[in-house]
């Protein structure tokens, strides 16, 4: 059975997003616990409990996601008050590359269309230093 693979817009991008650690190290767990090859995401409620803090801290993690549409919400059909979570289809993980390269162009062909939100990630010209230790200086 093949390896699963992830987004390289997770894997090697990390680093770039505009978020905090905190919501980072949550987009790890998210990535970790999401269904292969739909992205879907346990309830707030799950997420609470795994991840051992409160639902307002759930909600805390989880909004600098949906600003950028890295984590997509809907409305539930079991609750008028509940969402269902999933990971953007470009930053989800697949059951083999063929499988990551068929959904890649599916989220496009949604996205073109307007069935699908882009996702609001920045591009970076630089990346950061990958050897040595960069030189810091502070300021007085």
């Amino acid at each position: 059975m093949p390896k699963p693979v992830m987004s390289p817009l997770v894997t090697e991008r990390i680093w770039a997003l505009p978020i905090g650690p905190a919501a980072v190290k949550f987009l790890s767990y998210l990535v970790f616990r999401s269904e292969t090859g739909t992205g879907n995401l346990p309830s707030q409620q799950a997420m609470s409990a795994e991840y051992r803090v409160s639902p307002a801290a759930v909600s805390k993690l989880l909004d600098p996601l949906f600003e950028l549409n890295v984590v997509l919400r809907t409305p539930s059909e079991r609750s008028r008050r509940a969402n269902n979570y999933c990971l953007h289809p470009l930053a989800a993980r697949y059951e083999s590359a063929d499988a990551m390269d068929e959904a890649f162009a599916q989220a496009l062909e949604d996205m073109r269309s307007g069935d699908l939100l882009p996702l609001k990630l920045p591009e970076y010209q630089t990346v950061p230093p990958t050897q040595g230790t960069p030189k810091l200086r502070s300021v007085a």
